[in-house]
């Protein structure tokens, strides 16, 4: 469930000051503060798990990229979003990091994993915010359906495929990723 706090409309420089002196985690949604729910354990195993996995690959492939878990993406005028994971490039970030962790240019890789509240907004809300921004690649892990959904940016717009089972998945920015849904599934099941 998300609830949208106050009435008052936030700048995007006025959502990366604001403080509140709780732990609580925002997105802002057209100039409105969102009030995110704390992931689940299996979103956090998963998201952990494919940190790892990323971090490997650009760690052996010697890439001048970092893997963010949980850091923001301004997507618009008014609008940021709190990813699971994303890589950038190290000349992303360089400038900022003394900020706010919010990226202000597009991730080449986002990553968003599906929990029971975050349905519509990582297929639909998400999705066309990400395509907008022109991120060139979007996974929408879905434990819940036991899924993994990549999107690759094509004229402005993403095509999808679907991957379920023991089937690889694909990925243009980590084409040595040798990974399959099933593995990613089974870090959030214990039996």
């Amino acid at each position: 469930m998300m609830l949208t706090t106050k009435e008052q409309l936030f700048s995007f420089e006025e959502y990366l000051a604001y403080q509140d002196d709780t732990d609580h985690r925002y997105e802002l949604v057209d100039g409105k503060l969102e009030l995110m729910n704390p992931p689940t354990f299996r979103h956090i195993l998963v998201a952990k798990f494919i940190e790892g996995q990323l971090d490997e690959q650009i760690q052996g492939l010697n890439l001048p990229w970092l893997c963010f878990r949980e850091a923001g993406i301004r997507t618009g005028w008014r609008k940021s979003r709190l990813a699971d994971l994303y890589v950038v490039t190290v000349d992303q970030v360089t400038d900022i990091l003394d900020q706010s962790a919010v990226c202000q240019t597009p991730p080449l890789l986002a990553v968003e994993i599906i929990s029971p509240d975050s349905i519509k907004r990582d297929y639909r809300f998400k999705r066309s915010e990400y395509a907008a921004l022109e991120i060139p690649e979007y996974w929408i892990i879905d434990p819940l359906e036991e899924k993994v959904t990549v999107l690759l940016l094509e004229e402005g717009l993403y095509e999808e495929s679907v991957f379920i089972g023991q089937q690889q998945i694909k990925s243009l920015t980590f084409p040595e990723l040798v990974l399959t849904v099933e593995q990613v599934i089974a870090v959030g099941k214990f039996n």
